[in-house]
């Protein structure tokens, strides 16, 4: 548990960028929504929950955490089979489990889960790099994970969790070589899942975004409205609550997948910069925590933890600007969304842990 000479050893900066983060998403949120909405307070609920869950992740050795990471991955899994049988259903997808007060997503939690089995894995290796069977084992719980989340159907989040096993069995020692192998296979697999594996309007998705206008008010809509709300902010924005695009809903779920645009028609380019500063400063201090851990352990764990952060927000603000298909993927820490914030939370949590115990034994 957690010891009070280790406070001195918290980075308070990293956990300060953060806060900043979320105190950033809540005043957004607060304009999106129109003012002190259910939406709202929702969100600072969840922001109170989420600080709880980081500070039991950050009590706890995450060595302690990491033997019982099978408990924690099969227990994820099983809520995951729960999900597709009894889960709530809303917008055609089954995601939630509701629990009366507020609904569950466990496929937000699933990266953590994922990070912390990977990371024991390949943290208790004997050899040098790795062989073909720790590829295949690895590849064996990404997948179970993936396709029960891909069944919700929710591929932006099954795609989160793909980051998770790369940057893991990178750092683990997979030669570039077997990298390349996999992404040509990956090429020449392609023409293959667009034609039955992904959905009508997953391929609507992609076609629009190559050409937007061709269905202006259809497929199109959400990715010509979040250009035209980025854009329309300029330079120091329209000011808090004054945006247009927002305030007026020409932009659809601008609390949620959307929350970036926000931020640029309201702050202009001023505030996407302190805001993008603030990503980059917390990824970096993430990077600097696993360069300092006293053990493999706790560099898989960070990094696999950080990969599919960072992969959500370098894909959120892409999509804002239209520069990526639309995809139901939330902005860290910023987007309306309680199990998302509390994962993410929850998995920095696991970050802080690892610098805060790299001076113990």
């Amino acid at each position: 548990m957690f010891e009070r000479r280790l406070y001195f050893h918290v980075d308070w900066a990293m956990l300060g960028a953060m806060l900043a983060l979320c105190l950033l998403g809540l005043t957004q949120i607060y304009s999106a929504t129109g003012g002190p909405t259910d939406t709202y307070f929702t969100q600072l609920y969840a922001l109170g929950l989420g600080l709880v869950a980081m500070v039991v992740c950050l009590a706890v050795d995450y060595r302690s955490l990491t033997e019982r990471s099978l408990l924690i991955y099969g227990g994820i899994v099983l809520l995951l089979v729960y999900v597709l049988f009894f889960g709530a259903v809303r917008g055609g997808s089954r995601r939630w489990i509701d629990l009366g007060a507020f609904n569950l997503q466990p496929s937000e939690f699933a990266k953590a889960a994922l990070a912390l089995v990977l990371a024991k894995f390949f943290s208790e290796s004997r050899r040098d790099g790795v062989s073909r069977t720790d590829l295949l084992t690895a590849v064996a719980l990404t997948a179970v994970p993936v396709l029960l989340i891909g069944r919700q159907p929710d591929l932006g989040t099954a795609v989160t969790l793909l980051p998770v096993l790369f940057i893991v069995v990178f750092v683990a020692g997979m030669p570039m070589r077997v990298f390349a192998i996999i992404a040509l296979a990956g090429l020449l697999v392609a023409p293959v899942a667009w034609q039955f594996v992904l959905e009508d309007y997953q391929k609507e998705r992609v076609v629009t975004f190559l050409d937007p206008e061709q269905d202006a008010r259809g497929a199109g809509y959400q990715q010509i409205q979040a250009r035209i709300t980025v854009g329309s902010g300029g330079l120091w924005g329209k000011g808090f609550t004054r945006g247009t695009q927002g305030q007026l809903r020409f932009l659809p779920v601008a609390h949620n997948d959307f929350i970036f645009s926000v931020l640029a028609e309201e702050q202009g380019f001023a505030g996407v910069l302190v805001a993008l500063g603030l990503y980059l400063f917390v990824i970096m201090r993430a990077i600097e925590a696993a360069r300092l851990s006293k053990d493999r352990l706790g560099s898989y764990l960070v990094l696999g933890v950080l990969a599919s952060f960072s992969f959500q927000v370098v894909y959120n603000i892409t999509m804002s600007a239209g520069l990526a298909p639309v995809k139901g993927l939330t902005l860290p820490l910023m987007s309306y969304g309680g199990s998302s914030l509390i994962a993410t939370l929850a998995g920095f949590g696991l970050i802080l842990n690892v610098r805060m115990r790299r001076f113990t034994n």
